[in-house]
């Protein structure tokens, strides 16, 4: 919905001089007496105009074209019967074949009666002020009105390009950030860095008397939901000082300048209300690389570029007792310029890893602390099941389970209810199609496979569950889980990992004779981890110890990933084919050899359709696995 323009302020304005125009009038013009219309002529109820001329109750008469004017001797009602009151001031309606002059008898006839004959409206009270107002009024309110319209222009143009110029960073006060320490649990090593940083901010003397100077920039790197705003939040609730916060998008506009201008107020605001802290958020959005050359991505005029050297400038003028940390965080610490990570500057690094299965069970204990859990709810088991999750991901898993235990009518959250919504954030929603028989069996062998594959191959992660409720995409499912965190991968576990995903097809050729196209997702997973193991890792004796392909978070231009000839690209799709041969070999002859536990579990999967781990080794014939209890949970 479009505002009307000038705000609510000018139509105030405008009102109250509408207002103010009328009360001049009231009190300036003396208004006019009531009047009453009365037809020329009325014979028939003898109270017409020429009536009430020859009965003598005209006083005097004025004529302005075709309309007479007048005032009775004593106050007229017309009609008889109308409610209103009767009324001295009178005005009539001269006929077209009637005319005012001595020719017609009319004038004798006002003559002959002493009615006074008149040039000044009877009916007109208006004196110079009146028609003043009247006349000029209106105009000298809309000269007005354009005035301070015009004047509100300029003035609005010069205070938008002010505004621009201003930081839009949002001010917490410290004692009004209620997150400390305490609520920010998987990162106790980040949280450990940042302890001399709070420390500094509360005891600023006893660094400066030894002339220690803390890190002017503290660099969070870290996945996204790793928590990174929360631990900057958490320094300025642990240290209790100003908090400043920003998203570096926030400064860069399309007028060259701006961005600067906002980092100087920014910093201005900071240095006046210090000791402080400053947070940019995704600071790689103005922090990334800058070119060189004369290349058609450089440029000093740049509005990102402008703005990353006012950053660097504002840094580097920070005085000896300056009391202000500036707090950045980004997904893509490696695309930063180096300029920002130098000493003086970003200069102290901290990384944010993903939490382990401590770190997840922590996390989930701060999360559930105001949930209803009931009994059979493990956290140490529900930290085992979520490996890769941040603290949003398990954040928002809490809060899905209690919403679902709440959709159920639970009194309490339980155990179903986390691992419910583990698969719906993990794999969708289950969806509403009914799969024909032959085609429930065909994607229970296919998941049943898998499951087979990842219980009999050594070293693969056990299988938590498998499933063949369809969801988004899939018509089944098989979840599989280390029971310790893995910080590194060998070829044998690599290969192990192929070999579960090649599984449903396997399966499906062993029992039909033929395959479908259910192993899309599969053959996309097995084949991007034999290229990584050829081009990356250098697991193949083909190609050596040789980085032929680019990480995630290189460009292909890199020292180290250049491109790569046609021979040996073609080097590497021959060891890619070599590798998912031998596994494909050996899978084959696995699930061959072992065609009765696949049926068994198969068949189990269509009467349950989703089987925990223990009911799915179970229904295999073979014995659940279980972490040996000296087996750290953070190994």
């Amino acid at each position: 919905m479009n505002r009307m323009p000038g705000g609510r302020n000018f139509w105030f304005i405008v009102l109250g001089l509408l207002v103010l125009n009328y009360v001049l009038m009231a009190v300036i013009s003396p208004g006019t007496k009531p009047s009453v219309t009365v037809p020329y002529s009325n014979t028939a109820a003898n109270n017409g105009f020429i009536q009430q001329v020859e009965q003598g109750n005209v006083v005097k008469v004025t004529s302005q074209g075709e309309t007479i004017d007048g005032e009775f001797k004593n106050a007229v009602k017309y009609p008889p019967d109308s409610k209103d009151k009767a009324a001295k001031n009178f005005d009539t309606q001269l006929p077209a074949f009637v005319t005012l002059n001595s020719n017609n008898g009319l004038q004798k006839l006002l003559e002959d009666n002493k009615v006074e004959i008149s040039a000044e409206p009877i009916n007109d009270g208006r004196g110079f002020f009146t028609s003043l107002l009247l006349g000029f009024g209106p105009v000298i309110l809309l000269v007005f009105l354009f005035v301070w319209l015009s004047r509100r222009a300029a003035g609005g143009q010069m205070g938008a390009i002010g505004s621009f110029g201003r930081s839009r960073a949002r001010r917490v006060e410290g004692n009004d950030t209620k997150v400390t320490f305490n609520d920010v649990a998987g990162i106790d090593e980040s949280k450990g860095e940042l302890t001399e940083v709070v420390d500094f901010l509360k005891n600023p003397e006893k660094y400066q008397k030894l002339g220690g100077r803390i890190p002017r920039g503290v660099l969070l790197a870290g996945r996204p939901g790793t928590g990174k705003t929360l631990l900057a939040r958490a320094v300025a609730g642990e240290a209790g000082v100003p908090f400043f916060s920003i998203s570096a998008s926030e400064f860069v506009e399309a007028i060259v300048g701006i961005g600067a201008s906002r980092v100087r107020d920014l910093f201005k605001q900071a240095k006046e209300a210090a000791p402080a802290i400053i947070f940019i958020d995704e600071l790689d959005a103005i922090g990334r690389q800058r070119s060189s050359g004369g290349g058609p991505f450089s440029g000093g005029n740049d509005e990102r570029e402008q703005t990353l050297n006012q950053i660097l400038t504002e840094m580097d003028g920070f005085e000896q007792g300056d009391t202000v940390i500036v707090l950045g965080a980004t997904n893509r610490p490696e695309i930063l310029d180096s300029a920002l990570l130098r000493p003086g500057r970003f200069d102290r690094r901290v990384t944010v890893p993903a939490p382990d299965k401590e770190g997840r069970k922590k996390i989930l204990q701060v999360h559930t602390r105001s949930l209803p859990l009931d009994t059979d709810v493990d956290l140490d088991d529900i930290a085992a099941i979520t490996p890769g999750m941040v603290g949003a991901d398990i954040a928002n898993l809490a809060n899905e389970a209690a919403l679902l235990a709440a959709r159920r009518g639970h009194g309490k959250v339980q155990r179903i209810d986390f691992t419910d919504s583990l698969e719906k954030i993990v794999l969708g929603a289950p969806r509403g199609i009914v799969l024909s028989e032959e085609e429930k069996r065909r994607t229970a062998y296919h998941e049943s496979g898998h499951a087979i594959v990842g219980m009999l191959t050594p070293g693969a992660d056990p299988v938590r569950k498998v499933s063949i409720i369809p969801r988004t995409m899939s018509l089944g499912v098989t979840i599989s889980s280390p029971d310790a965190e893995r910080t590194n991968y060998d070829v044998d576990y690599l290969t192990g990992r192929i070999k579960v995903a090649l599984g449903g097809r396997i399966a499906e050729e062993v029992v039909y004779g033929s395959i479908s196209a259910g192993a899309e997702s599969d053959i996309q997973q097995l084949t991007g981890i034999a290229r990584q193991m050829v081009g990356r890792w250098g697991m193949s004796r083909a190609v050596g110890p040789i980085a032929v392909i680019p990480s995630d978070a290189q460009g292909p231009l890199l020292p180290g990933v250049s491109e790569v000839s046609q021979a040996t690209q073609e080097l590497i799709d021959r060891e890619v084919k070599r590798i998912v041969d031998e596994q494909y070999a050996q899978v084959l002859q696995l699930l061959t050899d072992n065609r009765d536990k696949l049926d068994s579990l198969t068949e189990r999967l269509l009467e349950e359709e989703t089987l925990d781990m223990d009911d799915a080794y179970e229904a295999a014939g073979l014995v659940a696995p279980r972490a040996p209890a000296d087996v750290p949970l953070n190994a």
